[in-house]
């Protein structure tokens, strides 16, 4: 894959939906899991900051590779463009993303 590849990754993380983006995406030798790598995030040097890029960023900030189960993705883009990193609320009523696993509590 070119290097200038970049995938928008969707996914579920403690009842929250986790937008991320990353350079490289694929299936671990690990059963049942997803890896993401080379997280890419906006500039540090940017005027407006976005508080849950900021946040992600500090989480994902030493992270090399992240194993993410297969369950708890969304979805995976193929972007052109990078967008804003996020973290969306789950929706409790009339949700459209259901995990496939009991929330922890």
């Amino acid at each position: 894959m070119p290097s200038h590849t970049l995938f928008r990754v969707s996914f579920v993380n403690q009842n929250q939906i986790y937008e991320v983006y990353a350079r490289r995406v694929y299936q671990a030798d690990l059963y049942g899991f997803v890896v993401v790598e080379e997280f890419v995030f906006g500039e540090s040097s940017a005027i407006v900051v976005d508080p849950s890029e900021e946040k992600l960023k500090a989480e994902f900030e030493n992270v090399q590779r992240s194993f993410i189960p297969m369950h708890a993705v969304i979805r995976i883009d193929e972007v052109e463009r990078r967008g804003t990193a996020k973290i969306l609320p789950m929706k409790e009523n009339g949700a459209k993303v259901t995990p496939l696993y009991p929330p922890r509590g």
